[in-house]
C-alpha cells in the first residue's frame, strides 16, 4: 500500500508538473504596421544585398582604414562598452541562479557542543523527587554534543513557478545581449560621426588657410598701390579687417577640431592629453547603405529587441504573479549522525531521519497576490508601449536618415557650382580694381563670399557623411535578432553536484 501511494504521489507531481500558469508570450504587434517601402526616396541607386553591411564592423563601408583602427581600439578599450559586456556576464549569472531552483538544495551544519545543563533547571511539569518528605533538587549535567546534519529540499514545480522564473531570467539576459550590443552600436557610431567631424574641420582649416593666403597678396596689393598713391587707407584698412578676421576664424576652427579630437580619445579609451589624429582633409563620398525595407528594422535595431525582449520578461512575471494564487508544494528531508560521545558518532544508533512534505496555500493575504497581479499586468502593458513607441522612433530615425542624404546631396551639388561662381567672382573684382574700374570694396565683397561659399561647401559634404553614419546605426547596423537567440541558459543535470 505504501508503494502504491508513493507511486501515485509521484504520478501526481509528474502530471501537475507540466502546468504553467500565466499568459503564453506572443510578440504584440506593432502601434502602426510597417510600409511596404520609406516614404523618401534615397539619392543613390539601391545596393544589392540587403544585408550588405558587414557584419559587426559596419564601418568597414567607408574604407578608411584609419576609421577602422580607431572602431577596433573602441571594441577593446571604450569603458562604457567594458561595463556592457560586464552586465551581460552578471546576467547569465544571475540566469543561472534561477535554474537552481530546478533541483533539490542540500546543505549540512556540522556541530560541536560542550554543555552543563542547571541544577533548578524546570521540570516541564513532572513531579520534583521526594525522598524523606523532602523535595530533591536536580542534578546538574555535563555532556558534550556532536552532530553532523543534513537537510533537503525541494520545491515541485507544479504550477511553473520556477519556469517561469527561468524564462524571466533568459528575457532579462536576452535584452541585455542586445542592450551590449546597442551601446556598442550607438559608441561605435558615435566615433565615425566625430572623426568625419574632423576630417570635416581639417578640410575647412585648409579652405580658410587658403583664403588666408589669398588676403594676404590682397593686402600686399593695396599697400603697394597706397605706397603708390593710387589705393587710399581706407581701402587698407579694409582689406587688414578681412584678412584679421579670417586669421580669427582659422583658431576657431581649430578649437572645434581639438574638442573633436578630445571626444575620440575618450571613445578609444585613451587620455586626451596624450592623443592626437594627424590633420587629412575629408576627401570621401558616402557609400550606398542598403535600407531594405521598413518591416526589416523590426530585426535590425538592438534597441527595438532590447524593447521586445523586455515584453518577454514582463509577461514570465505575469506568470509568477498568478502561481501566487496555487499551493507551494515543498519536500523535505533531514538525516545525519549525533551522539554525546565523539567516538561513537558514526555508529548506527547515531543515526536520525525525517521525511516529510509542506503544502502552502494561500487563503488571505489582505490583497497582497491580488494587488501583485495588477502591477505586474501594468508592467507589461507598459512595456508594450515602450516596445511600440521604439518601433515608431526607428522609422522616424530612417526616415530622417534618407531625408538628410537626399536634401544634403542636392544642396552640395548646387553649392558646387555656388564655390565656382565665387570665384569667377573674385577674379572678375580683383581685374576690375586693377583696372580702376571699381572699388576695392568689390573685391572684399567677393573675397568673403568666396570664403563662405567654400566653407559652407565643406561642411554640406561634413553633414553628409555624418548623416550616413547616423542612417547606418538607424539601421541597426548590421545587427540581426537571431544573434541573441544563443544567449539563454537551461538546467543541466551536472548541476545537482555543484554548490
Amino acid at each position: 500500500m505504501k508503494r502504491s501511494a508513493l507511486s501515485s504521489l509521484i504520478a501526481l507531481l509528474a502530471l501537475a508538473a507540466g502546468c504553467t500558469v500565466g499568459p503564453r508570450y506572443s510578440r504584440p504587434a506593432p502601434a502602426a504596421s510597417p510600409p511596404d517601402a520609406w516614404k523618401t526616396q534615397p539619392p543613390w541607386q539601391q545596393a544589392a544585398p540587403k544585408d550588405s553591411i558587414p557584419k559587426g564592423a559596419w564601418w568597414q563601408v567607408y574604407n578608411d582604414p584609419t576609421l577602422n583602427a580607431y572602431e577596433q581600439q573602441l571594441l577593446q578599450a571604450n569603458q562604457s562598452l567594458v561595463a556592457a559586456r560586464d552586465r551581460l556576464i552578471q546576467a547569465r549569472s544571475l540566469a543561472r541562479v534561477a535554474t537552481a531552483d530546478f533541483f533539490p538544495q542540500l546543505s549540512a551544519d556540522p556541530s560541536a557542543v560542550r554543555e552543563r545543563g542547571s541544577g533548578n533547571r524546570p521540570l516541564n511539569g513532572s513531579a520534583p523527587t521526594i525522598f524523606n518528605g523532602v523535595a530533591q533538587s536536580v542534578p546538574p549535567y555535563t555532556q558534550s554534543v556532536y552532530t553532523i546534519p543534513f537537510n533537503i529540499n525541494y520545491e515541485a514545480d507544479l504550477f511553473g513557478r520556477v519556469r517561469r522564473n527561468v524564462e524571466a531570467a533568459n528575457a532579462s539576459l536576452q535584452s541585455t545581449a542586445a542592450d551590449l550590443q546597442n551601446v556598442q552600436l550607438v559608441l561605435t557610431a558615435e566615433l565615425a560621426a566625430d572623426y568625419f567631424s574632423l576630417r570635416e574641420l581639417d578640410a575647412e582649416f585648409h579652405v580658410v588657410q587658403e583664403s588666408v593666403g589669398y588676403q594676404r597678396k590682397g593686402l600686399d596689393l593695396v599697400n603697394d598701390r597706397h605706397n603708390g598713391g593710387i589705393a587710399n587707407g581706407l581701402e587698407v584698412a579694409q582689406q587688414a579687417t578681412v584678412l584679421d578676421s579670417t586669421i580669427s576664424q582659422l583658431a576657431l576652427v581649430q578649437q572645434s577640431r581639438a574638442q573633436y579630437e578630445h571626444a575620440i580619445a575618450v571613445l578609444v579609451g585613451q587620455a586626451a592629453a596624450s592623443f592626437s589624429v594627424p590633420a587629412v582633409p575629408l576627401n570621401a563620398t558616402p557609400p550606398p547603405v542598403p535600407l531594405g525595407v521598413p518591416s526589416d528594422v523590426l530585426e535590425r535595431r538592438p534597441d527595438i529587441s532590447t524593447a521586445e525582449r523586455q515584453m518577454a520578461y514582463q509577461n514570465a512575471q505575469v506568470g509568477i504573479a498568478r502561481t501566487a494564487f496555487y499551493p507551494h508544494i515543498t519536500l523535505n528531508g533531514s538525516g545525519g549522525w549525533q551522539s554525546t560521545d565523539i567516538t561513537q558518532l558514526l555508529n548506527a544508533p547515531s543515526l536520525f531521519w525525517s521525511l516529510g512534505a509542506d503544502a502552502l496555500e494561500p487563503i488571505l493575504q489582505g490583497g497582497r497576490n491580488r494587488a501583485n497581479l495588477a502591477a505586474a499586468r501594468a508592467a507589461y502593458d507598459q512595456s508594450v508601449a515602450n516596445y511600440r513607441q521604439s518601433v515608431l522612433t526607428a522609422f522616424q530615425e530612417v526616415e530622417d536618415g534618407i531625408s538628410n542624404l537626399s536634401t544634403l546631396s542636392q544642396a552640395l551639388s548646387t553649392q558646387g557650382a555656388a564655390v565656382e561662381d565665387a570665384r569667377r567672382a573674385l577674379e572678375i573684382a580683383n581685374n576690375r580694381y586693377v583696372g580702376g574700374v571699381t572699388a576695392y570694396l568689390d573685391v572684399i565683397t567677393a573675397q568673403t563670399t568666396l570664403l563662405t561659399s567654400e566653407r559652407l561647401e565643406t561642411q554640406l559634404l561634413g553633414q553628409q557623411m555624418v548623416s550616413s553614419v547616423y542612417l547606418v546605426k538607424a539601421l541597426g547596423g548590421g545587427w540581426d535578432a537571431s544573434e541573441i537567440n544563443n544567449q539563454q541558459v537551461h538546467p543541466q543535470a551536472g548541476q545537482i553536484l555543484q554548490p
